[in-house]
Protein backbone atom coordinates (compact mmCIF):
# COMPACT_ATOMS: atom_id res chain seq x y z
CA UNK A 1 0.00 0.00 0.00
CA UNK A 2 1.32 3.54 -1.05
CA UNK A 3 1.62 6.52 0.62
CA UNK A 4 1.23 9.65 -0.19
CA UNK A 5 2.84 12.67 1.43
CA UNK A 6 1.97 16.78 0.78
CA UNK A 7 4.08 18.82 2.60
CA UNK A 8 3.78 22.73 1.26
CA UNK A 9 5.40 25.93 3.16
CA UNK A 10 4.72 28.99 1.09
CA UNK A 11 6.04 32.84 1.62
CA UNK A 12 4.49 35.79 0.50
CA UNK A 13 5.11 39.54 0.69
CA UNK A 14 1.12 40.23 0.03
CA UNK A 15 -0.79 39.42 3.38
CA UNK A 16 -3.78 39.29 1.21
CA UNK A 17 -3.03 35.86 0.40
CA UNK A 18 -3.66 34.87 3.25
CA UNK A 19 -7.09 33.05 4.50
CA UNK A 20 -8.70 33.24 7.96
CA UNK A 21 -9.42 30.52 10.14
CA UNK A 22 -10.99 30.53 13.36
CA UNK A 23 -9.22 32.52 16.05
CA UNK A 24 -8.25 29.39 18.24
CA UNK A 25 -6.85 27.01 15.68
CA UNK A 26 -2.55 27.29 15.06
CA UNK A 27 -2.27 26.03 11.25
CA UNK A 28 0.77 23.46 10.83
CA UNK A 29 0.87 25.05 7.22
CA UNK A 30 1.17 28.42 5.84
CA UNK A 31 -1.24 28.11 2.53
CA UNK A 32 -1.57 31.14 -0.29
CA UNK A 33 -5.26 31.89 -0.59
CA UNK A 34 -7.08 34.72 -2.28
CA UNK A 35 -9.04 37.30 0.39
CA UNK A 36 -12.76 36.80 1.10
CA UNK A 37 -15.49 39.03 -0.33
CA UNK A 38 -17.71 38.89 2.83
CA UNK A 39 -20.22 41.52 2.57
CA UNK A 40 -20.75 40.48 -0.53
CA UNK A 41 -21.60 36.84 -0.12
CA UNK A 42 -23.18 37.42 3.07
CA UNK A 43 -25.92 39.34 0.93
CA UNK A 44 -26.24 36.53 -1.77
CA UNK A 45 -26.53 34.16 0.89
CA UNK A 46 -29.44 36.09 2.83
CA UNK A 47 -31.04 36.73 -0.36
CA UNK A 48 -30.65 32.76 -0.80
CA UNK A 49 -32.31 31.75 2.83
CA UNK A 50 -35.19 33.79 1.86
CA UNK A 51 -36.22 32.49 -1.41
CA UNK A 52 -35.85 29.01 0.07
CA UNK A 53 -37.90 29.66 3.54
CA UNK A 54 -40.76 32.17 0.97
CA UNK A 55 -40.45 28.78 -1.48
CA UNK A 56 -40.90 26.33 1.77
CA UNK A 57 -44.15 28.38 2.78
CA UNK A 58 -45.60 28.24 -0.42
CA UNK A 59 -44.26 24.39 -1.19
CA UNK A 60 -46.41 22.95 1.73
CA UNK A 61 -49.81 24.81 1.15
CA UNK A 62 -49.58 23.41 -2.60
CA UNK A 63 -49.00 19.98 -0.61
CA UNK A 64 -51.83 20.49 1.68
CA UNK A 65 -54.20 21.32 -1.04
CA UNK A 66 -52.79 18.29 -3.29
CA UNK A 67 -53.09 15.73 -0.87
CA UNK A 68 -56.54 17.19 0.39
CA UNK A 69 -58.04 17.30 -3.39
CA UNK A 70 -56.40 14.22 -4.97
CA UNK A 71 -58.55 12.54 -1.60
CA UNK A 72 -61.46 14.07 -2.10
CA UNK A 73 -61.29 14.04 -5.85
CA UNK A 74 -60.56 10.21 -6.04
CA UNK A 75 -57.27 10.72 -8.06
CA UNK A 76 -53.68 8.87 -7.37
CA UNK A 77 -51.96 11.29 -9.43
CA UNK A 78 -53.34 14.54 -7.23
CA UNK A 79 -51.95 12.53 -4.65
CA UNK A 80 -48.54 12.20 -6.08
CA UNK A 81 -48.42 15.70 -6.90
CA UNK A 82 -49.35 16.33 -3.10
CA UNK A 83 -47.31 13.75 -1.93
CA UNK A 84 -44.17 14.91 -3.88
CA UNK A 85 -44.72 18.68 -3.17
CA UNK A 86 -44.92 17.42 0.92
CA UNK A 87 -41.35 15.73 0.54
CA UNK A 88 -39.96 18.76 -2.05
CA UNK A 89 -40.57 20.90 1.61
CA UNK A 90 -38.62 18.53 4.09
CA UNK A 91 -35.61 19.03 1.13
CA UNK A 92 -36.53 22.53 1.26
CA UNK A 93 -35.84 22.49 5.23
CA UNK A 94 -32.95 21.00 4.83
CA UNK A 95 -31.36 23.30 1.74
CA UNK A 96 -32.16 26.09 3.99
CA UNK A 97 -30.28 24.61 7.04
CA UNK A 98 -27.46 24.05 4.63
CA UNK A 99 -27.56 27.59 4.07
CA UNK A 100 -27.08 29.07 7.47
CA UNK A 101 -24.22 26.21 7.86
CA UNK A 102 -22.35 27.64 4.56
CA UNK A 103 -22.54 31.08 6.32
CA UNK A 104 -20.71 30.23 9.44
CA UNK A 105 -16.74 30.16 9.65
CA UNK A 106 -14.49 27.54 9.84
CA UNK A 107 -14.26 25.71 13.10
CA UNK A 108 -11.27 23.25 14.45
CA UNK A 109 -13.45 20.31 13.19
CA UNK A 110 -13.84 21.68 10.45
CA UNK A 111 -11.22 24.01 8.77
CA UNK A 112 -12.17 23.77 5.58
CA UNK A 113 -15.59 24.84 5.87
CA UNK A 114 -18.74 22.93 5.30
CA UNK A 115 -19.42 23.31 1.24
CA UNK A 116 -19.16 19.30 0.86
CA UNK A 117 -22.66 19.21 2.91
CA UNK A 118 -23.95 20.92 -0.63
CA UNK A 119 -23.15 18.58 -2.45
CA UNK A 120 -24.18 15.32 -0.13
CA UNK A 121 -28.13 17.34 0.38
CA UNK A 122 -28.28 17.04 -3.19
CA UNK A 123 -27.49 13.71 -3.49
CA UNK A 124 -30.20 12.69 -0.76
CA UNK A 125 -32.86 15.13 -2.19
CA UNK A 126 -32.33 14.24 -5.55
CA UNK A 127 -32.08 9.74 -4.87
CA UNK A 128 -35.50 10.68 -2.77
CA UNK A 129 -37.18 12.14 -5.48
CA UNK A 130 -36.48 9.71 -7.85
CA UNK A 131 -37.53 7.09 -5.54
CA UNK A 132 -40.95 8.88 -5.29
CA UNK A 133 -41.08 8.51 -9.30
CA UNK A 134 -40.10 5.34 -8.97
CA UNK A 135 -42.74 4.09 -6.58
CA UNK A 136 -45.78 5.99 -7.82
CA UNK A 137 -44.65 4.64 -11.63
CA UNK A 138 -45.87 1.42 -10.15
CA UNK A 139 -49.03 2.16 -8.55
CA UNK A 140 -50.04 3.47 -11.82
CA UNK A 141 -49.04 0.46 -13.70
CA UNK A 142 -50.52 -1.58 -11.09
CA UNK A 143 -53.96 0.45 -11.32
CA UNK A 144 -53.93 0.30 -15.10
CA UNK A 145 -53.63 -3.76 -14.75
CA UNK A 146 -56.95 -3.06 -12.35
CA UNK A 147 -58.84 -1.30 -14.84
CA UNK A 148 -58.46 2.06 -13.57
CA UNK A 149 -60.94 3.70 -11.19
CA UNK A 150 -63.30 6.66 -11.51
CA UNK A 151 -62.49 9.92 -10.59
CA UNK A 152 -64.39 13.86 -9.65
CA UNK A 153 -63.03 15.94 -12.83
CA UNK A 154 -64.07 19.13 -11.67
CA UNK A 155 -61.82 19.12 -8.47
CA UNK A 156 -59.18 18.10 -10.67
CA UNK A 157 -59.24 20.93 -13.04
CA UNK A 158 -59.77 23.23 -9.97
CA UNK A 159 -56.63 21.94 -8.91
CA UNK A 160 -54.50 21.53 -11.80
CA UNK A 161 -55.06 25.00 -13.30
CA UNK A 162 -54.61 26.94 -9.90
CA UNK A 163 -51.05 24.89 -9.13
CA UNK A 164 -49.67 24.95 -12.56
CA UNK A 165 -50.25 28.73 -12.33
CA UNK A 166 -48.69 28.67 -9.03
CA UNK A 167 -45.83 26.77 -10.02
CA UNK A 168 -45.08 28.36 -13.17
CA UNK A 169 -44.88 31.60 -11.29
CA UNK A 170 -42.39 30.46 -8.58
CA UNK A 171 -40.32 28.58 -11.36
CA UNK A 172 -39.61 31.53 -13.77
CA UNK A 173 -39.07 33.90 -10.12
CA UNK A 174 -36.60 32.05 -8.79
CA UNK A 175 -35.06 31.03 -12.20
CA UNK A 176 -34.66 35.18 -12.48
CA UNK A 177 -33.19 35.49 -8.93
CA UNK A 178 -30.53 32.54 -9.20
CA UNK A 179 -29.02 34.07 -12.36
CA UNK A 180 -27.66 36.56 -10.31
CA UNK A 181 -26.89 34.62 -7.21
CA UNK A 182 -25.89 31.05 -8.91
CA UNK A 183 -27.08 28.65 -5.88
CA UNK A 184 -27.59 24.85 -6.28
CA UNK A 185 -29.62 24.66 -3.36
CA UNK A 186 -32.23 26.89 -5.14
CA UNK A 187 -31.34 25.28 -8.95
CA UNK A 188 -32.64 22.32 -7.37
CA UNK A 189 -35.91 24.21 -5.92
CA UNK A 190 -36.33 25.41 -9.75
CA UNK A 191 -36.51 22.04 -10.57
CA UNK A 192 -38.82 20.97 -7.96
CA UNK A 193 -40.77 23.84 -9.12
CA UNK A 194 -40.98 23.31 -13.05
CA UNK A 195 -41.50 19.90 -12.37
CA UNK A 196 -44.53 20.36 -10.11
CA UNK A 197 -45.79 23.03 -12.97
CA UNK A 198 -45.21 20.16 -15.26
CA UNK A 199 -47.90 17.66 -13.41
CA UNK A 200 -50.40 20.20 -12.78
CA UNK A 201 -50.42 20.93 -16.64
CA UNK A 202 -50.25 17.11 -17.41
CA UNK A 203 -53.06 16.55 -15.19
CA UNK A 204 -55.11 19.63 -16.78
CA UNK A 205 -54.83 18.08 -20.13
CA UNK A 206 -55.99 14.74 -19.02
CA UNK A 207 -58.65 15.84 -16.82
CA UNK A 208 -59.41 17.91 -19.63
CA UNK A 209 -59.21 14.89 -22.30
CA UNK A 210 -61.36 12.97 -19.67
CA UNK A 211 -64.37 15.31 -19.97
CA UNK A 212 -64.08 15.51 -23.49
CA UNK A 213 -64.06 11.33 -23.89
CA UNK A 214 -67.25 11.52 -21.27
CA UNK A 215 -69.22 13.96 -23.75
CA UNK A 216 -68.67 11.93 -26.71
CA UNK A 217 -69.36 9.18 -25.50
CA UNK A 218 -66.47 7.52 -24.38
CA UNK A 219 -66.88 7.39 -21.01
CA UNK A 220 -65.79 3.90 -20.76
CA UNK A 221 -61.99 4.89 -21.07
CA UNK A 222 -62.23 7.59 -18.61
CA UNK A 223 -60.79 5.00 -15.69
CA UNK A 224 -57.56 4.69 -17.09
CA UNK A 225 -57.08 8.41 -17.51
CA UNK A 226 -55.62 8.98 -13.98
CA UNK A 227 -53.53 5.63 -13.51
CA UNK A 228 -52.28 6.81 -17.46
CA UNK A 229 -51.22 10.06 -17.10
CA UNK A 230 -49.32 9.50 -13.78
CA UNK A 231 -47.58 7.01 -15.53
CA UNK A 232 -46.37 8.99 -18.35
CA UNK A 233 -45.18 12.01 -15.44
CA UNK A 234 -42.89 9.67 -13.80
CA UNK A 235 -41.78 8.52 -16.52
CA UNK A 236 -40.67 11.62 -17.47
CA UNK A 237 -39.92 13.49 -14.59
CA UNK A 238 -37.26 10.22 -12.96
CA UNK A 239 -34.36 11.62 -15.29
CA UNK A 240 -34.29 15.42 -13.42
CA UNK A 241 -33.55 14.35 -10.27
CA UNK A 242 -31.65 11.02 -11.58
CA UNK A 243 -29.52 13.91 -13.54
CA UNK A 244 -29.06 16.05 -9.74
CA UNK A 245 -27.47 12.57 -8.32
CA UNK A 246 -25.37 11.87 -10.63
CA UNK A 247 -23.66 15.40 -10.86
CA UNK A 248 -23.46 16.01 -6.79
CA UNK A 249 -21.75 12.69 -6.47
CA UNK A 250 -19.32 13.44 -8.87
CA UNK A 251 -18.59 16.46 -6.50
CA UNK A 252 -18.81 13.69 -3.54
CA UNK A 253 -15.79 11.74 -5.13
CA UNK A 254 -13.65 14.93 -6.05
CA UNK A 255 -14.07 14.31 -9.68
CA UNK A 256 -12.10 17.45 -11.21
CA UNK A 257 -14.42 18.88 -13.98
CA UNK A 258 -13.28 18.46 -17.64
CA UNK A 259 -13.37 22.16 -18.03
CA UNK A 260 -11.44 23.12 -15.43
CA UNK A 261 -8.69 20.74 -15.60
CA UNK A 262 -8.50 21.61 -19.34
CA UNK A 263 -8.31 25.40 -18.02
CA UNK A 264 -5.90 24.79 -15.65
CA UNK A 265 -3.39 23.00 -18.16
CA UNK A 266 -3.08 25.21 -20.96
CA UNK A 267 -2.33 28.16 -17.76
CA UNK A 268 0.45 26.57 -16.54
CA UNK A 269 1.95 25.63 -19.94
CA UNK A 270 1.57 29.46 -20.77
CA UNK A 271 3.57 29.96 -17.56
CA UNK A 272 6.11 27.13 -18.38
CA UNK A 273 6.31 29.12 -21.78
CA UNK A 274 6.81 32.37 -20.31
CA UNK A 275 9.50 31.66 -17.24
CA UNK A 276 11.15 28.28 -18.54
CA UNK A 277 9.34 26.02 -15.33
CA UNK A 278 10.85 23.13 -15.30
CA UNK A 279 8.11 20.87 -13.92
CA UNK A 280 4.93 21.27 -12.44
CA UNK A 281 1.96 19.99 -10.98
CA UNK A 282 -2.00 21.00 -10.58
CA UNK A 283 -5.18 19.51 -8.55
CA UNK A 284 -8.25 20.92 -8.61
CA UNK A 285 -12.19 20.37 -7.76
CA UNK A 286 -15.56 21.39 -7.06
CA UNK A 287 -17.45 20.71 -3.84
CA UNK A 288 -20.73 22.50 -3.77
CA UNK A 289 -19.78 25.86 -4.09
CA UNK A 290 -16.30 26.05 -3.09
CA UNK A 291 -13.64 25.56 -5.78
CA UNK A 292 -10.17 24.19 -4.75
CA UNK A 293 -7.09 24.85 -6.51
CA UNK A 294 -3.72 23.83 -5.56
CA UNK A 295 -0.74 24.58 -8.53
CA UNK A 296 2.78 23.35 -7.24
CA UNK A 297 5.89 24.58 -9.56
CA UNK A 298 9.72 23.57 -9.61
CA UNK A 299 11.57 26.90 -10.85
CA UNK A 300 14.50 27.02 -12.90
CA UNK A 301 17.93 27.85 -11.86
CA UNK A 302 17.40 31.44 -13.31
CA UNK A 303 14.64 31.85 -10.75
CA UNK A 304 16.65 30.12 -7.67
CA UNK A 305 16.93 33.56 -6.00
CA UNK A 306 13.40 35.24 -7.40
CA UNK A 307 12.07 37.71 -4.73
CA UNK A 308 9.01 36.97 -2.91
CA UNK A 309 6.87 40.03 -4.59
CA UNK A 310 8.31 38.28 -8.07
CA UNK A 311 6.63 35.30 -6.86
CA UNK A 312 3.74 36.86 -6.14
CA UNK A 313 3.07 38.60 -9.76
CA UNK A 314 3.05 34.74 -10.98
CA UNK A 315 0.67 34.13 -8.24
CA UNK A 316 -1.58 37.50 -9.13
CA UNK A 317 -1.72 36.11 -12.56
CA UNK A 318 -2.38 32.60 -11.97
CA UNK A 319 -5.94 33.93 -10.01
CA UNK A 320 -6.75 36.38 -12.31
CA UNK A 321 -6.87 33.20 -14.96
CA UNK A 322 -8.74 31.01 -12.67
CA UNK A 323 -11.26 33.96 -11.66
CA UNK A 324 -14.29 33.54 -9.40
CA UNK A 325 -12.23 35.49 -6.38
CA UNK A 326 -13.75 34.81 -3.14
CA UNK A 327 -14.22 33.41 0.04
CA UNK A 328 -15.64 29.96 -2.00
CA UNK A 329 -12.62 29.49 -3.89
CA UNK A 330 -9.35 28.16 -2.31
CA UNK A 331 -6.34 28.80 -4.48
CA UNK A 332 -2.49 27.53 -3.54
CA UNK A 333 0.39 28.28 -5.13
CA UNK A 334 3.33 26.37 -4.10
CA UNK A 335 6.80 27.02 -5.02
CA UNK A 336 10.38 24.95 -5.40
CA UNK A 337 13.36 24.10 -6.49
CA UNK A 338 13.03 20.29 -6.14
CA UNK A 339 10.74 18.16 -7.60
CA UNK A 340 10.78 15.54 -5.21
CA UNK A 341 7.99 18.55 -3.45
CA UNK A 342 5.25 17.71 -6.30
Amino acid sequence: MGLTVSSVLQLSAEPRYLRSVAPDILPSLLNVFQPRAATRTMKATDLEQRILKQSLLCTVMIAGLGIAVGIVSGSLAIIFDGMFSALDAAMCSLSLLVTRLLQQESSRRFQHGFWHIEPLVLVFNGSLLAVLCFYAFVNAVKGLLDGGHELEFGWGVFYAVVVAAFCLVMFLRERRVNRVIDSELIGLDIKSWLMSACISSALLLAFSIAWLLERIGQGHLTPYIDPGVLALLTLVLIPMPIGTVIGAVKEVLLITPPDLEHELRELMQQLTADYGFVKHSHYATRVGRGLFVEVHIVLPEAMEHAGVRQLDQIRDRISRAIGESGPDRWLTVAFTRDPRWL
